[in-house]
């Protein structure tokens, strides 16, 4: 098993992943869906209605609910957060880090967007990015 197999199945030990339909319980519930796909990805396929936009480098300054940067989402430590990468792997990693931050309900969506979709789960059309 490679170095980075064995992180991730040592991050997701510290995680009650969810699926598809229990993400979108989550965000009934308020809690906050966070997309932390690149732009192409966005673009390309869509995003979740509703779902904060926070690139995988911003995540932890955007969420940590002391911090200077904190988008106005982050409300405090126990907010519900489900991260959600393109197919679930980048994720688990993502929302081991937003535990160190003392998020402990911060999960993520097994399966990532991909599932999402594929479950059928609304997605808005993507963009192209602007070029100039």
């Amino acid at each position: 098993m490679s170095a980075i197999d064995t992180l991730l199945e040592q991050a997701r030990t510290r995680l009650h992943r969810v699926d598809p339909g229990q993400a979108a319980a989550v965000q009934r519930a308020g809690g906050l869906l966070v997309d932390i796909r690149y732009a192409a990805l966005r673009a390309r396929d869509g995003t979740i209605p509703g779902a904060l936009i926070v690139e995988r480098n911003e995540l932890e300054w955007r969420l940590d609910p002391t911090g200077d940067h904190r988008a106005p989402e982050a409300t405090g430590h126990g907010l519900h957060i489900v991260v959600i990468c393109n197919e679930g792997y980048a994720s688990s990693l993502a929302a081991v880090s937003l535990h160190q931050l003392g998020l402990h309900r911060a999960t993520d969506l097994t399966g990532g967007f991909q599932a999402w979709r594929a479950a059928g789960r609304p997605v808005s059309p993507g963009t192209a990015p602007a070029t100039g």
